[in-house]
C-alpha cells in the first residue's frame, strides 16, 4: 500500500449551528438546538451546557434547557452557508475537497511549499477566514484526511496542531473505534474487546478481511493512519446567480422590479444556454439599514424572467398587494438559482399541454394583480379535525409549512384522528345539529365515552322540524387534545350516523351540544 498523502484539514466548530444562528439572527449566546426526524441533530456550546446532547428528543431536550430555541435542521443552508468559506480557502490553497458542511481538507504537498512549511500553511487557511466570521476555526495536519481531521478537533481554539509524518497511528491509538464503524460494527467490536483504534490496528489484516470485509479492511487503514480514500477536489460550479447594487440606493419598489427586469432576462437566458430551468429561486435584497431580507420561492413549473420579477416584488410589499413604499431603501439585490432541473424534464409532453398552460398562465396573471398570498390551492396538512386539515398555500409554493408536506406534521402520527376513507365534504364552520334518544331528550356523552341511550333521531339544522330517523351509528371515538396543558385541554367525541335518506354524517359532541364536521356523499 502506498504512503497516505500529508493532508491539512481546516475544521470550524458546530457549522449547522453557526449557520442556522446567522440565518436566523439569533444571539451567540442563545441556546440552539438543531432537530432533525424528532431528535437533536447539533446543539449549541450554551444548549450542551444545559445537557443537550445529539440523539435526544425534542421533549427531552427542551426538559434540560427550559430555554431552548428549537429549529429544523436544514442540510441546503449548512452548504450554502459554508460557500464562502470554501471560496475563501481556495484562493489560499486551490484544490480543496469537502469532507462535510464546515470541514475542508486540501492536500498539504504544494501548499507547504509555497508558504515554507505545513504550519505556515494550515495558518494562512486559518488566517484566510476570520475575517468572514470564523474566529474558531481550528486546523489539523497529518497523514491522511481522517487523522488529519482528528488532529484538528483536538486542537485548541485558533489552534493549528500538526502530526509528524508516520505518526498518524500512534496519535490515532486511544480514540474509540466508533469513530471509524458504524453503531452495530461498533457493538460487536467491543464484546470482542476491541474499544480502540489502536485494538483495531493491532489486528491481523487477514482476520480482520474475513471477519468484517472491505468495510472492516477500510476502517483498519484509517486507524493505522493510512487512509484509503483520497482527496477528491471539488470543480467551483459556474456563477449562475445574479448580483445587483443599486447607488443610490432606490427607495420604491417599484424601482427595484423596473432595475431587475433586463437582469432578469440574462439571468434566465444563462440557464438556458445551458440547458437549465430554476425551479426554486433565492432572493436577497440588502436594506439601507444593514438588515438583510431573504426568502426561497418555489414555483410550479420553472421561473421566467416576468417570474422573477414578481418574487423580488412581492418579497419587497410582504402580504400586502400594493406598493406602499419601503421602510429603508435597498443597497443592493441578489438572485440566486437554488434548485435547477433540466430544461429537458420540462418539455411539453407529444400531444401538448395547452390546458395546463393556460391554467397556470391564468393563475400567474391574477397573482401578479393580487399579490403572492392573492391564489391560493389547497392542499392536506397535520390535524385531528378534518377542519384543521384544510390548508392554503399560496399558488407556486412548496406544501411544506409547519403542518403540510413530508417534513411537516403531516406525515407524523395524529392520535384520535379519523381513519379512511375520509368524508367527501367538509364543513369549513361547524354546524349545530340535533341527535335525539327515542324519548325526544339530547343524546349525551358519559365520563367513559359512551351513550347511555341509542341515537334514534338526527336534525341535520338542529330544528325540531327537520328530524329524521337514524338508519345506523358507529361511534363514540374520543379525540383529547392538550391533555397534559392545566385545566386538561379540550375533548371531543365523534360519532358516525347514517339518517333514513341514506346520508352519512360525521358529527362531534362538543361544548354539550352535537356539532356536523362533514358528510360522507
Amino acid at each position: 500500500m502506498s504512503s497516505p498523502s500529508r493532508t491539512i484539514v481546516l475544521w470550524c466548530p458546530d457549522w449547522p449551528v453557526a449557520a442556522a444562528r446567522a440565518e436566523t439572527g439569533l444571539p451567540r449566546d442563545a441556546p440552539l438546538a438543531l432537530i432533525s426526524q424528532g431528535t437533536v441533530f447539533a446543539s449549541s456550546a450554551s444548549a450542551r451546557a444545559d445537557g443537550v446532547r445529539r440523539g435526544l428528543t425534542l421533549r427531552e431536550a427542551q426538559y434540560r434547557c427550559g430555554s431552548l430555541v428549537a429549529l429544523p435542521h436544514d442540510p441546503l443552508l449548512d452548504e450554502r452557508a459554508f460557500e464562502p468559506v470554501l471560496a475563501r480557502l481556495e484562493e489560499v490553497a486551490p484544490g480543496v475537497a469537502t469532507i462535510r458542511p464546515g470541514t475542508g481538507a486540501v492536500r498539504a504537498r504544494g501548499p507547504a511549499r509555497y508558504y515554507g512549511g505545513e504550519e505556515p500553511a494550515g495558518q494562512s487557511m486559518r488566517d484566510a477566514v476570520l475575517d468572514l466570521g470564523v474566529a474558531d476555526a481550528r486546523v489539523g495536519i497529518a497523514d491522511g484526511p481522517f487523522a488529519a481531521e482528528q488532529a484538528a478537533r483536538s486542537a485548541q481554539r485558533a489552534e493549528v496542531r500538526a502530526v509528524p509524518p508516520g505518526h498518524s497511528s500512534g496519535f490515532l491509538a486511544g480514540m474509540p473505534v466508533a469513530l471509524v464503524v458504524d453503531a452495530r460494527l461498533t457493538m460487536l467490536l467491543r464484546r470482542l474487546g476491541v474499544h480502540t483504534l489502536g485494538d483495531l490496528a493491532a489486528l491481523p489484516a487477514a482476520q480482520v478481511a474475513q471477519r468484517f470485509g472491505p468495510a472492516g479492511l477500510a476502517a483498519q487503514a484509517q486507524a493505522r493512519g493510512v487512509d484509503p480514500a483520497p482527496l477528491q477536489a471539488r470543480v467551483p460550479p459556474p456563477q449562475r446567480d445574479l448580483l445587483l447594487r443599486f447607488e443610490p440606493p432606490l427607495d420604491r419598489i417599484d424601482q427595484v422590479a423596473f432595475a431587475a427586469r433586463a437582469p432578469a432576462d440574462s439571468f434566465v437566458d444563462g440557464l438556458a444556454g445551458a440547458h437549465l430551468v430554476c425551479t426554486t429561486l433565492l432572493v436577497e435584497v440588502g436594506l439601507d439599514s444593514g438588515r438583510t431580507l431573504g426568502r426561497s420561492w418555489r414555483h410550479p413549473r420553472w421561473f421566467d424572467a416576468a417570474d422573477v420579477v414578481d418574487r423580488v416584488r412581492w418579497q419587497l410589499q410582504g402580504s400586502g398587494a400594493g406598493d406602499p413604499g419601503l421602510d429603508s431603501a435597498v443597497c443592493w439585490l441578489r438572485i440566486l438559482p437554488e434548485e435547477v432541473d433540466a430544461a429537458g424534464n420540462h418539455e411539453p409532453g407529444l400531444w401538448g399541454s395547452g390546458p395546463d398552460e393556460r391554467i397556470h398562465h391564468a393563475l400567474s396573471r391574477v397573482q401578479s394583480l393580487l399579490g403572492h398570498e392573492g391564489v391560493v390551492t389547497a392542499v392536506v396538512g397535520g390535524g385531528r379535525l378534518l377542519a384543521e386539515r384544510q390548508v392554503f398555500v399560496p399558488w407556486g409554493d412548496a406544501p411544506a409549512g409547519p403542518r403540510t408536506g413530508p417534513a411537516g406534521a403531516a406525515a407524523a402520527p395524529w392520535p384520535g384522528s379519523l381513519a379512511g376513507p375520509l368524508p367527501a365534504t367538509v364543513f369549513r364552520e361547524r354546524r349545530p345539529v340535533g341527535l335525539l334518544t327515542q324519548d325526544g331528550s339530547q343524546v349525551d356523552v358519559d365520563e367513559r365515552g359512551l351513550l347511555p341511550a341509542d341515537p334514534v333521531q338526527f336534525s341535520p339544522s338542529g330544528r325540531n322540524d327537520d328530524l329524521r330517523s337514524v338508519a345506523a351509528w358507529a361511534g363514540p371515538w374520543p379525540v383529547h387534545e392538550g391533555w397534559w396543558r392545566p385545566g386538561g385541554g379540550r375533548q371531543v367525541d365523534r360519532v358516525q350516523i347514517v339518517d333514513a335518506d341514506g346520508a352519512a354524517w360525521l358529527l362531534h359532541f362538543d361544548d354539550r351540544r352535537w356539532w356536523a364536521e362533514a358528510r360522507y356523499d
